[in-house]
């Protein structure tokens, strides 16, 4: 039996060790401390056609990188290159060992440095091509190689502003990836030329060497150079689980569970380690961020901010600069809940317990009013905005709808707020001051002009019987209905979708039916899922007033490109938002509405 054995394989064999014990020790960790009821997800995911859809999610994601070539095509030829040609390279390696070593078991090191252990192989048909095969896999891993080189220098050209800063762990295994494959082309490329190899990569390298150097140069250069491919290879294996290319062990696992239905929930949980070391650090999460964008803060974007969580660094001003706007989340490739993960993380950061503060909700008068089964929830912002207070009452009597206000005459808050701050007892608090209202008037269909609420109502208050609407759904449903007739003018308007009603809650299209019917549409370049945030969301209570007003600005001058007369929005905290430096006029849905209500 042929004898697999070198000395510079070591370094290969302690850094898969060490890989795959810390690997196994993470997962098993990270599963066994996940919440019973998660753990029962699991278990009743397996057997069923989920499992066959993680499978194939992993193989479109984690290695073809599907949702990366939708950002860039480069960006995710890069990323398919390195990912799925070293898997292409380990499993035709490993068939090309099968078929060309002899013995009964070949060791893992043997597939890994074949043409080291294989030098008088006879390649015959079957191996020429495959030999020529692996030096075309090889090929395209190092053309992935050279744009990840560019990509540091040039990242515009590969669809990025701005590229990740690495922490200097995350450096050294970068470092190491990148000698890795041209490591191997040189190792293989010698030894192929000392035993005059034809295939069309590394043996004609190594025809070239040989001519070149000579015979006894390349032979004493290729063990240094086989020493050298193990060595950087056994450096990225040691440093991968701790460095962000865990990433590529942690998105697979993360794929299933997500088929089993296991998601992050508002406090942290053992599942949201996967979440958190499944982020590769790629950087896409930078450039749809208006702070970085907008603001000139570059430090609290969410891919530092994971990093910081994952090596429990995690500071105040990070975890609350943020406006959870949501625009990072729908560009994530690998799907992270990074909303959750941020607003889960700032609980150990909330100042007060909430006995301290909020014993008043239990004897808080019901300031209600009206007898309806339709019920009203205006929320903070807007009674602060009263003319869409006072739109609201036109449209309801023009409907004819007899309405139950929650809080027409002063209330309490919907409680999300105070979530989004860490708060979570103290809002919980509110929610159930608020739900046993709704319950004790009897309303079955809630309506609320305010995105943070309706958001908070559908998630969170679990009001079963009660249909939750924002006014934009029951506006279109009254038009619909006949109940109320809207005229159709000659204005022009352009719509700005509210972060929470928007992706927070997926309503695009109701408030552009409405408008349809009063006026022409003009549409801003980035809307939908890629609307622009206005910049007072409530979620950032780091932020100064300064930098709010410039994402304002940036959102305005967009929209006063469309050239509409009329900005339209269906947020109270947008409009006021967007009035600051807006050019046009600023509306509320609503608003537009009520004035052109027909008789």
């Amino acid at each position: 039996m042929m004898n697999y054995y070198d000395h510079f394989i070591l370094p290969f064999a302690i850094g898969v060790t060490v890989l795959f014990t810390v690997i196994l020790y993470k997962w098993i960790r990270w599963f066994v401390r996940m919440p019973q009821e998660d753990r029962r997800l699991v278990l009743r995911g397996i057997p069923t056609r989920q499992t066959l859809g993680a499978i194939g999610e992993v193989f479109m994601e984690s290695l073809l990188h599907r949702r990366i070539w939708r950002v860039n095509p480069l960006l995710g030829y890069m990323h398919t290159s390195l990912a799925f040609g070293w898997f292409l390279l380990i499993a035709v390696g490993w068939v090309e060992a099968s078929l060309q070593l002899p013995g009964e078991i070949i060791p893992l090191h043997a597939h890994v440095f074949f043409k080291f252990f294989a030098p008088e192989v006879d390649y015959g048909i079957t191996g020429g091509l495959l030999g020529n095969i692996m030096d075309l896999l090889l090929l395209f891993v190092l053309s992935g190689v050279a744009l990840a080189w560019f990509k540091r220098m040039r990242s515009k050209a590969l669809g990025m502003q701005r590229t990740t800063k690495h922490v200097l762990g995350d450096r050294i295994a970068l470092a190491a990836l990148w000698f890795i494959f041209p490591a191997r082309l040189v190792a293989e490329s010698a030894t192929s030329g000392l035993k005059h190899s034809t295939t069309f990569l590394t043996g004609n390298l190594g025809e070239w060497m040989v001519n070149t150097f000579g015979t006894e140069a390349i032979m004493h250069f290729s063990v240094y150079a086989w020493w050298f491919y193990s060595i950087v290879l056994g450096i990225f294996f040691v440093a991968m689980p701790f460095s962000r290319y865990m990433h590529i062990f942690t998105e697979i696992p993360l794929i299933f569970l997500r088929r089993y239905k296991v998601h992050s929930y508002e406090k942290a949980k053992s599942f949201d380690r996967f979440q958190i070391e499944a982020c590769s650090r790629c950087g896409i999460c930078i450039d749809p961020c208006q702070l970085q964008k907008d603001a000139g803060i570059t430090n609290v974007q969410s891919v530092y901010f994971l990093r910081d969580r994952r090596y429990n660094r995690l500071t105040q001003e990070v975890a609350y600069n943020c406006l959870m706007c949501g625009r990072c989340e729908t560009r994530c490739p690998v799907g992270i809940e990074l909303n959750t993960l941020r607003l889960n993380s700032r609980e150990k950061f909330a100042a007060m317990p909430a006995d301290n503060r909020y014993a008043y909700l239990s004897s808080a008068a019901d300031r209600s009013s009206g007898t309806s089964k339709v019920g009203y929830f205006a929320g903070c912002m807007t009674l602060l905005t009263p003319k869409i207070l006072r739109a609201m009452d036109a449209i309801f009597k023009a409907a004819g709808e007899e309405v139950w206000y929650a809080d027409k005459d002063g209330g309490v808050c919907c409680g999300r707020p105070l979530k989004l701050s860490g708060e979570v007892e103290a809002a919980r608090r509110i929610m159930d001051f608020n739900r046993d209202l709704f319950r004790k008037h009897g309303i079955t269909t809630l309506v609320t002009s305010c995105p943070i609420c309706l958001k908070v109502f559908r998630e969170d208050y679990h009001l079963k019987g009660i249909e939750v609407l924002h006014h934009s759904q029951y506006i279109l449903r009254l038009i619909q209905q006949g109940r109320i007739c809207v005229e159709h003018g000659h204005n022009s308007f352009t719509y700005h979708d509210p972060c929470e009603l928007g992706r927070g809650s997926g309503i695009y299209e109701e408030p552009r039916e409405v408008i349809s019917q009063i006026g022409s549409l003009l549409e801003v370049d980035e809307n939908r899922e890629n609307a622009l945030c206005c910049g007072s969301s409530l979620a950032n209570i780091a932020i100064n007033d300064a930098q709010q007003n410039r994402i304002s600005q940036a959102l305005a001058h967009e929209l006063a490109d469309t050239g509409a007369d009329t900005v339209v929005t269906a947020c109270p905290l947008c409009k006021k938002a967007i009035a600051r430096n807006a050019s046009q006029e600023v509306k509320d849905l609503s608003e537009v509405v009520a004035e052109a209500l027909g008789q």
